[in-house]
């Protein structure tokens, strides 16, 4: 099946119901569906049809007409350079290509890519389209997402229509959403959370308000305007939005909110706990997933967080640090370096499997084992119950003296002292152990705590070996657009600082 049919089945469905809206634009399901087409027709002559731009109305109008075009979608991060963007275009060239004028111009554009009219794109004042039959191979390539490119040149996840599809009908009931239901959207279109929003609220029939660039005033005026029934967002922006809330207290009552997801990132046990208190009433769901399995595959629902905030049971309150149980159809395991299958409780590498699950990459093809597993590289453990917990990626783990150690329990041990507001540990090199522990922190406003307290604090909780070495202290740590922070940039800080 080709994801076209979730926006074909709404459009038939749903019509004159507004689809997506953003600064005073709006479409409703027939104008997405026919502007779609429309650019199709053009789209067809191309190999790949790219975007670059935030959040707005080209991007669900470039997505669909992708796919009733039959060619992949590759949406990029305009937050790149001009000579990083000019480079990944050579990789998908001929590429019809979507973007504002203002990041355009800047890019060396190859000679086979073709640059579309944005602004019709965008406002999509187009009439009715016929439909057309689509392509219904599951296995033809339906979206392209670039990897960040941290350690090399960027990796080109694939994700087919197959993958897609299945995670949708798998999690998402067709038409369920009241009409007067709304989501806001503040997640990148390149990420592959902002490709699951779309298709799922398409197919849920639930109206998408783009929000192009987070600012929390903008996300709490656009949630009471537009009066927001359901919002994802990452972990660091929940702060800034709880932030502003408490220093702008008339901005508090939100009486249409009913859930909030939140993923991409670590969430501290005191950031949802607060989160659960500043919007009481809100229904709060943790998502894990990665590009390579078409987005989610672990939730913590709101009852877990119910449940975890009320019990005296410390193994169940600490449910609020998990990411939840995997999603029906969805297999995780927790296996050791020699492949063993763990049991509960004990640390190592999690797999998972199932229809959703991709695991494929352009260059390399697909690195799924011989069963179907697909190693997600990150590292975590299971609960008795099932539930699971991260530890960070295979990549962070810090080798001292040929012992494996996990930044994440350091960073647990270091967030729970009163004064500590953030912190990220990272490996540096030491001539004694090959690499030594060390860590950044940010305190809370007004506290104060010196390097030796917080070494004696991780002492009194961890393991000798565990505590930082060396501690610095920040105004801030860095974060990427999606919540997770930039270890790399730490580590060079920490290592040459």
């Amino acid at each position: 099946m080709n994801f076209a049919m979730l926006l074909d089945m709404a459009a038939e469905a749903f019509g004159p119901r507004v689809a997506v809206s953003c600064a005073g634009r709006q479409l409703n399901y027939l104008q997405l569906r026919a502007a779609a087409l429309v650019a199709a027709r053009r789209a067809r002559a191309f190999a790949h049809l790219a975007l670059i731009d935030g959040n707005g109305l080209a991007g669900p109008v470039a997505l669909f007409a992708a796919a009733h075009a039959g060619v992949p979608f590759v949406p990029l991060n305009y937050r790149l350079t001009a000579t990083e963007l000019s480079e990944l275009l050579q990789r998908i060239a001929p590429a019809w290509l979507v973007g504002p004028r203002q990041y355009l111009e800047p890019l060396a554009l190859p000679t086979l890519i073709e640059c579309a009219d944005y602004e019709a794109l965008a406002q999509a004042a187009l009439p009715a389209a016929a439909a057309e039959e689509l392509a219904a191979d599951p296995e033809a390539i339906a979206v392209q997402l670039f990897t960040s490119g941290t350690t090399g040149k960027p990796k080109a996840a694939v994700l087919r229509h197959g993958h897609l599809m299945s995670y949708i009908l798998a999690t998402v009931e067709f038409g369920h959403a009241a009409a007067e239901e709304a989501a806001l959207i503040a997640v990148p279109p390149y990420h592959i959370a902002g490709i699951s929003a779309v298709l799922s609220c398409i197919y849920a029939g639930r109206r998408l308000v783009m929000l192009p660039s987070f600012a929390p005033a903008e996300w709490v005026r656009l949630a009471l305007a537009e009066r927001v029934t359901q919002a994802f967002v990452v972990p660091t922006m929940l702060v800034r939005i709880m932030d502003y809330l408490a220093e702008h207290s008339a901005a508090r009552e939100f009486p249409a909110l009913r859930a909030i997801a939140y993923g991409g990132g670590k969430m501290p046990p005191a950031v949802i706990e607060r989160a659960l208190q500043v919007f009481p009433g809100v229904d709060f769901t943790n998502a894990y997933g990665l590009t390579e399995t078409s987005a989610t595959v672990c939730l913590l629902t709101p009852e877990d967080h119910r449940a975890a905030l009320a019990s005296p049971d410390p193994a169940v309150r600490r449910r609020l640090a998990s990411v939840g149980r995997p999603l029906p159809g969805v297999e995780l395991e927790v296996r050791a370096a020699d492949g063993r299958v763990l049991a509960a409780r004990e640390p190592g590498l999690l797999f998972v499997r199932g229809a959703q699950v991709s695991g494929e990459y352009r260059e390399s093809g697909s690195l799924l084992d011989e069963a179907g597993w697909f190693a997600t590289q990150d590292c975590g453990w299971l609960d008795a119950a099932g539930y699971v917990f991260l530890e960070g990626r295979a990549d962070d783990v810090i080798v001292r003296g040929g012992e494996n150690i996990s930044p994440g329990e350091i960073e647990a041990a270091l967030l729970a002292h009163v004064a500590v507001a953030d912190a990220v540990v990272v490996a540096i090199a030491s001539e004694q152990w090959g690499e030594a522990v060390a860590a950044a922190v940010v305190l809370r406003a007004g506290a104060e705590a010196s390097s030796e307290t917080l070494q004696q604090w991780v002492r009194g909780r961890l393991r000798s070996s565990r505590v930082p070495e060396r501690i610095v202290f920040r105004q801030e740590l860095p974060y990427n657009e999606m919540g997770k922070v930039l270890r790399r940039i730490v580590r060079g800080e920490l290592e040459h600082g």
